[in-house]
């Protein structure tokens, strides 16, 4: 395999003697370390493993070993996440951009983009309540073709790295950006939205200050801390919804592991319908849905 202009070549050998010299005093983070080779090197976990089996082999780097080595003691040293360092993380089938400026799209939340297109087409208004690096509001406009949408986030910064990740890989044009909280810049859109989509912050405040330090020191408090019980944002989102969602339109909400019964009853007393819970790849409820009644009239 030859290298290009753009990468360069290394032997096999070399590579996994450098690998275990980099883990030798932290084996247990060796899942970052691949990580790492695959973001910011371009070497995929399986053509890694395919290197174990083959070492004779050469591969191509996107960035020089000094480079990435450069980048895991930094990380190591700093607690900086890898991601904020590389600038991009995968997530679904897409490379978004990330940075400090929003919490880094967790895999998980991919499901609540499943959830939302189990619900039938996407025809019509959406909106992304919270967007922070535009993860979902991308998702959903390069899956409902034609409908139009809108993603909100309070903190400007959050929204400019939105604007550039939508700009770049959701059709153009399909997703208005704006500012404020929740519902809040959504006003001429009471009563009109066919789906709503929300991961705000539901960590207690005293849990935050227990979290890894990477993410605790590195992720942007205002996408991790929902007050107290975790569900200042969660009342928020859900007490508007009534009257901003179109009849039998569907919210879908993300929220802590331990959550579910809460917010449950919470879209129960805003009177929603159909209100239920939802499982994460590992099986605990961390998901909720609730639509407004269908024989509702439309307000405004």
């Amino acid at each position: 395999m030859n290298a290009t202009a753009d990468t360069v070549l290394v032997s096999g050998v070399d590579l996994l003697a450098w690998r275990r010299a980099c883990l030798r005093d932290q084996p247990a983070r060796r899942a970052a370390f691949d990580w790492l080779l695959d973001a910011a090197g371009g070497l995929p976990w399986r053509d890694l493993q395919a290197l174990v089996l083959q070492p004779e082999r050469s591969v191509p780097l996107a960035q020089p070993l000094e480079a990435l080595e450069a980048l895991w003691s930094c990380h190591c040293r700093s607690g900086v996440p890898l991601q904020h360092l590389v600038g991009r993380v995968p997530w679904r089938d897409l490379w978004l951009d990330v940075g400090p400026e929003a919490l880094i799209p967790r895999q998980e939340t991919e499901l609540l983009v499943d959830l939302a297109l189990t619900l039938g087409p996407g025809q019509g208004r959406w909106a992304d309540l919270g967007t922070g690096s535009g993860c979902l509001a991308v998702a959903l406009a390069r899956a409902w073709p034609g409908s139009t949408g809108w993603a909100v986030d309070r903190s400007s910064e959050a929204l400019a790295l939105a604007r550039r990740n939508l700009d770049r890989l959701a059709p153009a044009g399909a997703v208005a950006v704006l500012q404020g909280d929740w519902w809040q810049p959504l006003g001429l859109q009471r009563g009109r939205l066919d789906r709503v989509v929300a991961n705000p912050p539901y960590i207690p405040s005293i849990v935050v200050e227990a979290l890894d330090p990477v993410v605790r020191d590195h992720e942007p408090r205002l996408a991790l801390d929902g007050g107290g019980d975790g569900l200042a944002a969660l009342r928020q989102v859900i007490a508007a919804a009534p009257v901003m969602l179109a009849p039998g339109g569907w919210l879908l909400l993300e929220h802590h592991h331990d959550q579910g019964a809460a917010v449950r009853q919470l879209l129960q007393d805003a009177g929603l319908q159909d209100c239920r819970s939802a499982p994460d790849l590992e099986g605990h409820g961390r998901f909720a849905l609730a639509r407004r009644s269908s024989m509702e009239h439309a307000d405004g």
